[in-house]
């Protein structure tokens, strides 16, 4: 098994890629970062994911590849953050084709938990761990001692007819003008609902806030231990690479 792989992360704002050294999840380069586009169709993030294969042609093997929303065996099945033409396409097809060479696609949060679960807040760590990702919205992860519960999207459960991302997202706590205080008490609403549907035993909060984690963590309010994701915006591109890892070995193993 090669030891370095490219992980690229797609996201709302930007995308990003960088090689990975899937044995100690280190980034031994400076990762690659092209803005979204605004429509983010998908032949204008092929291109963008081509750009950065072709910064780190160097790298060899497959590429991991996260996308955010569901995912199914590289297919594309939901659009509630992305472009409504994304539904039904085969990214992992596209992007393989468009880069000549193997992307394997992941649903973006289940890639972030991976790299945490692997390396980061909740390595080492049994029983049932959640990964929410807060940025231009929700993102999760589910597992169960190690193992991935896939595609989740929990960031879409209702609460009170509203949409948890519309009230807990990191993005809403600037757009909404809200205080560190009025946020919190949002997402201790989405976490507490969490925990009756789920009861996990730690919570990990990556996306863009949790490098900010000391600014409101001490206002969350729950049963499960809740700690900031280690490896904070890398986990995706982290998370990325592992996957294409570990489904060659899965593969091989065949």
């Amino acid at each position: 098994m090669l030891s370095r792989l490219l992980g690229i992360d797609i996201g709302g704002t930007g995308i990003k890629g960088a090689p990975v050294d899937v044995v100690s999840g280190a980034m031994p380069e400076p990762r690659r970062r092209i803005d979204t586009p605004v429509l983010a169709t998908p032949d204008e993030v092929a291109t963008i994911v081509l750009a950065i294969v072709e910064v780190f042609a160097h790298i060899e093997g497959p590429v991991g590849c996260t996308f955010p929303a569901i995912v199914r065996f590289g297919w594309v099945r939901s659009a509630a953050n992305v472009a409504p033409s994304w539904i039904g396409v085969d990214a992992a097809r596209l992007f393989s084709d468009r880069c000549e060479r193997e992307v394997l696609v992941i649903n973006d949060a289940d890639a972030a938990g991976l790299a945490e679960v692997r390396f980061g807040s909740a390595a080492g760590r049994s029983g049932v761990v959640l990964m929410l990702t807060l940025g231009t919205g929700i993102g999760s992860a589910l597992f169960t001692d190690g193992v991935l519960v896939p595609n989740t999207e929990l960031g879409h459960l209702e609460i009170d007819g509203q949409v948890a991302e519309t009230m807990a997202a990191g993005r809403v706590r600037k757009s909404g003008g809200l205080s560190v205080e009025d946020w919190a008490k949002n997402l201790n609403r989405y976490l507490n609902h969490l925990e009756r549907l789920f009861s996990p035993d730690l919570i990990v909060i990556g996306g863009g806030v949790s490098k900010k984690f000391d600014e409101f963590g001490h206002l969350l309010d729950t049963m499960a231990e809740v700690v900031p994701a280690a490896l904070r915006n890398d986990a995706g591109i982290v998370g990325a690479a592992l996957w294409a890892g570990d489904q060659v070995e899965i593969s091989n193993s065949r």
